[in-house]
């Protein structure tokens, strides 16, 4: 059966993904096109300060006047970048880590796993907030924290995957005949493990995203003039009675973004397992 026609059985079967693919597609449009909106993200109008929703300002204005729709776009391209670079990045190490602590074993596993044991152990919001301490704050250093601090689990799960697919017979016949290791990692290995993979990092965007948002609320991740999802709510704190939408608005969004990814990594995975 060809992917298409396993796209559209699931899509079938579960028209809910309609949902997330919907509005992935549309935020995602967005966020590529909000340098083509006429507005400036950082140009304020004293005369419209924590202004309601109308005509001319549809998601009303923030504590400076400056236009909260705009704003909320520019800050889901920041969302959006630090959750695909951040997963880019965790997906790359976890599965280098993985593909070779599974392939190889003995010793190799040991030490990989063992060091995963280490930074899985450490409460894993604690180690970024200090590291976002440490580090200067700013895009650059929370995509780096999240990124290289959010790959065990993916480790584990392509380890295990690599442990299935090497006792496949095609595996242990090109070990047989003596290919390269790097080569039949490349060639069977990995292929074997990618439906996995690929599911696993969409889940990994969502949790990018949340981390980010996290970190911005706090004051220690995006820093002004540049805005996220996060880094608005943080600044809505201070107007939550007079302007609510401050904080609905950029809430609402992580959360449907979050879900989105979420059901987009279900989608996938129940794509990998229609059968043809």
């Amino acid at each position: 059966m060809k992917v298409s026609e396993k796209w559209r059985k699931v899509l079938r079967r579960q028209p809910r993904y309609w949902i997330a693919i919907i509005f992935l597609s549309l935020l995602i449009l967005l966020a590529l096109f909000a340098p083509l909106i006429p507005i400036d993200p950082n140009q304020t109008d004293v005369a419209n300060m924590s202004a309601g929703p109308s005509l001319q300002h549809i998601f009303g204005t923030d504590e400076i006047g400056r236009d909260y729709f705009i704003r909320v776009v520019y800050g889901g391209r920041i969302s959006l970048m630090v959750g695909v670079l951040a997963m880019l990045a965790s997906t790359i190490i976890g599965t280098l880590v993985g593909l070779i602590s599974g392939y190889f074993g003995g010793w190799v596993d040991n030490v990989l796993m063992r060091f995963v044991d280490i930074l899985s152990s450490i409460p894993w919001l604690v180690l970024v907030i200090v590291l976002s301490v440490l580090l200067k704050p700013g895009l650059v250093t929370i995509i780096f924290v999240i990124g290289c601090f959010s790959w065990m689990n993916i480790a584990r799960l392509i380890r295990a995957e690599t442990l299935s697919a090497k006792e496949r017979e095609y595996v242990v016949y090109a070990q047989f005949i003596g290919e390269k290791h790097s080569k039949i990692i490349r060639r069977h290995i990995f292929p074997a493990v990618l439906s996995t993979l690929i599911v696993a990092a969409t889940g990994s965007i969502s949790g990018a995203i949340m981390t980010e948002s996290a970190l911005s609320f706090l004051g220690i991740g995006i820093q002004p003039p540049v805005a996220s999802w996060g880094s608005l709510l943080q600044n809505a704190q201070s107007s939550l009675q007079q302007a609510p939408y401050m904080a609905i608005l950029p809430g609402l969004f992580i959360i449907l973004t979050v879900y989105s990814f979420n059901s987009l990594g279900n989608f996938l995975r129940d794509v990998t397992l229609v059968e043809g």
